[in-house]
């Protein structure tokens, strides 16, 4: 009844109106829901800000871990997609899961070109009509981000940002060939359909113009951290740490100017930000959410106001309690779209804690500290869903991409009678005989975020509840994916890859329905946070 009465408070103002942030730091170092300072606009509705002539932004904070003069992009960091012998025509980066201009591997191999050449730089998003049951809630979050990287690149570095419409196959050749580019940079996603079009623009590129791939996501490199798909957490891990010597390091700085200016008559045209809002198939019935604000900015101040104030020492602790919104850090979304960097976030992590050295942020042996604990979910977590999405190919959320134990038993359970079965949308709705399902449900449609303990809950009832396997991963995913700000993401897959079919995860006691797959039920999940949080169930 407590998280009921959570979720639906959530779906009125917060205290300031349309937009406030509930995470202002008050100067007693405790967190309070109070407004923000908004800049100009930043909270305004969707199609007034796309039609905006300017933005007005704060300054980006200068107390930052400074990158540092001589670093470089190391050559494991990026891979040749296509050979280019061209050198005549100006670089262009093609932004798509890293959309932020500061730290970011992607940008600066693309500017590493442009100074070798003596070419101008420029940066192209391609928005599609639609993409993954994406809405208003998720393409409002990204088109607001997007445009406070337009402003940064112009003011920053004088560097142009174009936005194309429409397929990428063909607008990013036409570019290509509209403005004679000497080489496309890519930012690495492992999701099947970024590869589909990485491939169709690579076949459509014109003859000499190069095309390189930067994981500018992870700290390692995917296909550095194995070559191999990963059975679980326990088997990648000592391949990540191995990897942090090499890849976790400050950031070498961008070339600010970019020195290589654009003939005014050849530079690419401003984004119609009015005319891709336009172009986008959207579903209103998901709102947007106003406890998150999008852009750099934010994601800074949002990471900082998790590391600085007790959550991140209570973090261990409290992370798995459902009741304690703030026990986490709520990076999520600004990861998901790529509005902060993963590393940067483990360079912060090292100063507020006091460290020289990354030994303690990922120990070999027990992870006792929250550090170590958030370092754990950060970074070997993260990249062992990238491992498995990129490695699975076609398969990753699909039953198919299981491991062969769990489709064995999956499928010997195919007939068991199941007490309960729901429709999608009965299940959307939150209309089962589970309270605490439903209201997990109704916050993740209201708010847009569910925490990460009831998630695994939330998968599994899924499968109870549906006729098949299959079902149960088509539906856990499309609401995952429609609902959630951080959803059409690796993380997301996995997410309902190892609830459902066991994928990261060990045979265990064979049950109805399950098989050999973890269960999880209602008394178990509240003996659970009895154990771990007994003031909160006694509270609730």
């Amino acid at each position: 009844k407590a998280i009921v009465a959570r979720t639906n408070a959530t779906s009125r103002k917060a205290p300031g109106g349309a937009g406030a942030n509930p995470f202002t730091i008050a100067k007693a170092g405790t967190v309070k829901a109070e407004a923000a300072a908004h800049f100009p606009g930043e909270v305004a509705p969707l199609a007034d800000l796309m039609a905006a002539p300017q933005l007005e932004l704060p300054a980006y904070p200068d107390d930052v871990v400074p990158c540092v003069a001589g670093a470089t992009v190391q050559r494991e960091r990026w891979r040749v997609l296509q050979r280019g012998e061209k050198r005549d025509g100006p670089v262009v980066y093609w932004m798509q899961r890293d959309q932020r201009m500061r730290d970011n591997y992607a940008l600066l191999h693309a500017q590493n070109l442009a100074l070798k050449f003596e070419q101008p730089l420029c940066v192209a998003f391609n928005l599609v009509p639609s993409f993954l049951g994406a809405g208003v809630r998720q393409f409002g979050f990204m088109l607001r981000g997007l445009r406070q990287v337009e402003h940064d690149l112009r003011e920053e570095l004088d560097v142009p940002f174009t936005l194309l419409l429409g397929d990428p196959a063909e607008t990013l050749p036409q570019l290509a060939r509209d403005i004679n580019a000497s080489a496309i940079v890519v930012d690495m996603s492992p999701l099947r359909i970024s590869q589909q079009w990485k491939a169709a623009v690579g076949d459509a590129l014109p003859d000499g113009v190069g095309f390189y791939e930067v994981d500018a996501h992870n700290i390692s490199p995917v296909w550095e951290t194995s070559q191999k798909q990963e059975f679980a957490a326990r088997t990648i891990r000592k391949k990540v740490h191995g990897c942090m010597d090499m890849f976790l390091e400050p950031f070498p700085p961008l070339a600010a100017p970019h020195p290589h200016a654009w003939e005014e008559t050849a530079r690419p045209q401003a984004p119609d930000w009015s005319a891709a809002l336009g172009s986008l198939t959207l579903d209103a019935e998901v709102h947007e959410v106003d406890w998150c604000l999008p852009g750099e900015r934010r994601a800074l101040e949002a990471l900082r106001a998790f590391l600085n104030t007790p959550r991140f020492r209570r973090y261990d602790a409290e992370r798995n309690d459902p009741s304690k919104r703030l026990a986490t850090s709520n990076l999520s979304p600004y990861l998901h779209f790529g509005q902060l960097s993963a590393q940067r976030i483990v360079l912060e992590v090292q100063r507020a804690c006091g460290l020289k050295g990354h030994s303690s942020l990922f120990p070999s042996g027990e992870r006792n500290t929250p550090q170590a604990v958030f370092c754990e979910e950060l970074v070997v977590r993260r990249e062992l869903s990238d491992n498995f999405c990129f490695y699975a190919e076609d398969d990753y959320d699909r039953f198919e991409g299981a491991h062969n134990w769990a489709r064995t038993t999956l499928n010997d359970h195919r007939g068991d009678r199941r007490e309960h079965v729901y429709t999608e949308e009965q299940l959307e709705k939150g209309q089962t005989h589970d309270d605490l399902w439903n209201a997990a449900q109704l916050e993740m449609v209201s708010r847009g975020k569910m925490a990460g303990f009831i998630r695994m809950y939330w998968a599994k009832k899924i499968l109870e509840w549906t006729p098949t396997v299959e079902d149960a991963l088509r539906i856990a995913i499309a609401l995952n994916d429609k609902y959630e700000l951080d959803g059409r993401d690796p993380n997301g897959y996995v997410g309902c890859m190892w609830a459902i079919v066991g994928v990261h995860d060990r045979a265990w006691t064979e049950r109805q329905v399950f098989g050999k797959i973890r269960f999880m039920n209602y008394n178990g999940v509240c003996t659970i946070a009895q154990r771990k949080h007994p003031e909160t169930c006694t509270r609730i």
